[in-house]
């Protein structure tokens, strides 16, 4: 819980905390991590070789999001973040072998919280009441979508339409 004479970033990150642990997430230190915890784990100030994430997600030890946290007052501009946000996700991680960016990425002031799934044929950011469960992005993970899903939707629409008497 928040205590007083805390920052507007420090309540946010406390809310944030509190939301990670409401959707299954065990929210753990850098220097304190048990992997061994549960299936999700949500590591503060995670190091990265372009500084530390204010947030990344774990799921069965393999790293697969980050969280940037903002003020509550960043509420209205929290989308101007989301550079940061990618800077982060595509890192390379402090002990981590990354080969890829991290698909899921998340703004948050602890009050409005957006998500961006890397795996969209076109990412974009969108608002979500709460972060998303271990196990959703677990599942999420295993989905495949062709490269040329979208292309070949398309194609498909524009052959029904061409062959049509």
């Amino acid at each position: 819980m928040a205590t007083r004479n805390q920052t507007p970033e420090q309540k946010a990150r406390d809310n944030i905390d509190a939301m990670l642990e409401q959707a299954g997430w065990k929210v753990q230190p850098k220097k304190k991590i048990d992997f061994n915890a549960g299936p999700g784990i949500a590591v503060r100030e995670y190091e990265t070789d372009v500084g530390p994430a204010d947030c990344v997600l774990f799921v069965n030890k393999q790293a697969v999001g980050v969280i940037e946290a903002k003020p509550e007052y960043w509420g209205q501009k929290i989308t101007t973040v989301e550079e940061q946000s990618q800077s982060y996700a595509t890192a390379e991680l402090k002990w981590v072998n990354n080969n890829a960016p991290l698909p899921f990425v998340y703004e948050s002031t602890g009050v409005i919280t957006r998500f961006t799934d890397g795996h969209d044929p076109k990412p974009r950011s969108r608002e979500v009441f709460t972060f998303h469960r271990p196990e959703t992005l677990q599942e999420w993970l295993t989905w495949s979508v062709p490269t040329n899903f979208a292309s070949s939707v398309w194609l498909s629409l524009l052959a029904l339409r061409v062959n049509q008497p």
